[in-house]
């Protein structure tokens, strides 16, 4: 994975913190593969929240705080609410992701 440990534990604090504790996490994308070369920060999360409100509003706090954490860089977040919609994004990110 090429993310710095403080990059991975910060993302994992602040997803966990906006999304909940029992949120899955996982990297994936170009960062998940240690002979690729640059990219974004591609984020897969199945919040452990459950009303569309709370979704969006953990969402925009958490991108914030990752980018004043982080740096201005490019981060992508996928959520997955479960709520039945199948994206193929969330099958990509499941096989080829790791977890936080």
């Amino acid at each position: 994975m090429r993310l710095t440990k403080y990059q991975q534990e910060t993302i994992k604090h602040v997803l966990l913190k906006h999304f909940g504790e029992g949120s899955d996490l996982l990297v994936f994308g170009s960062r998940a593969d240690d002979n690729a070369r640059g990219g974004d920060i591609d984020l897969y999360i199945e919040p452990d929240l459950h009303e569309a409100d709370d979704i969006v509003e953990a969402k925009l706090n958490a991108l914030v705080e990752l980018h004043l954490l982080l740096g201005e860089q490019k981060i992508d977040l996928v959520i997955n609410r479960k709520s039945g919609n199948f994206l193929p994004i969330y099958k990509i990110a499941k096989e080829s992701g790791i977890r936080l």
